[in-house]
């Protein structure tokens, strides 16, 4: 029971997450339980518990007689975060790359070919399921698994499905990945780290972009 109390949770985090990150719910609008509840079809407690989780993430922050309520998000601390996740993605990059064999890259190679298919047939959810991969594999490669964990820490900002809604996401991540696997291929640490860095920066500009579009800021605040 404890179990499934702990996954209705966590699947309810990474649900408010995605509100919060796609602009569909902004800084200073309050959390009511009810109706998450309601909304993702679950009892109160889970959701009650996603957001004491969110709070320490500093998701949300607890105002007395209000509740939860979105904490802020500025464009700079978007950006921050894919500041963080660029330096760490590369370093590992630059790690995998005397690690990886033929058959490492053979495989990476298949899961880019996976991704270009499905751009060209207009399925961006598996194109985002190919880039899942694609970075794993470059992750576990590097024989780092803190720095992974660390990563992994800072990319839960950013829910799995969100890139995919970003128009122009899908041709980017084949683009660069494409340059990363080069790198590889080529058996050069910086430029695979280079690659990779570059790569998670134009991420994050296409999510900036994406929650200028939706109003997330006001003018002041995306002039900065």
């Amino acid at each position: 029971m404890l179990g499934t109390r702990l996954q209705l949770s966590d699947e309810a985090a990474a649900r408010i997450r995605e509100l919060i990150m796609d602009g569909r719910v902004r800084p200073g609008d309050y959390l009511r339980l009810e109706r998450l509840a309601l909304e993702f079809g679950i009892s109160v407690t889970p959701v009650r518990e996603a957001l004491k989780s969110l709070r320490s993430e500093g998701f949300v922050v607890l105002e007395p007689r209000r509740g939860f309520v979105v904490a802020p998000l500025s464009k700079r601390d978007v950006q921050d975060l894919f500041w963080v996740q660029a330096g760490i993605a590369a370093e590992l990059a630059a790690r995998a790359v005397p690690r990886f064999g033929l058959a490492a890259l053979r495989e990476l190679d298949a899961l880019h070919q996976t991704m270009e298919r499905a751009m060209r047939a207009r399925r961006p959810d598996l194109v985002e399921d190919g880039n899942h991969l694609f970075h794993r594999e470059i992750n576990l490669a590097a024989g780092s698994p803190k720095l992974a964990w660390s990563l992994g820490t800072a990319a839960r900002y950013v829910p799995r499905g969100l890139y995919g809604r970003l128009a122009d996401w899908p041709g980017l991540a084949v683009g660069d990945h494409a340059r990363i696997l080069a790198a590889l291929r080529d058996g050069d640490a910086q430029g695979a780290a280079a690659e990779m860095r570059a790569h998670i920066v134009h991420a994050g500009e296409l999510l900036v972009a994406h929650l200028e579009r939706r109003g997330m800021w006001r003018l002041d605040e995306v002039s900065d």
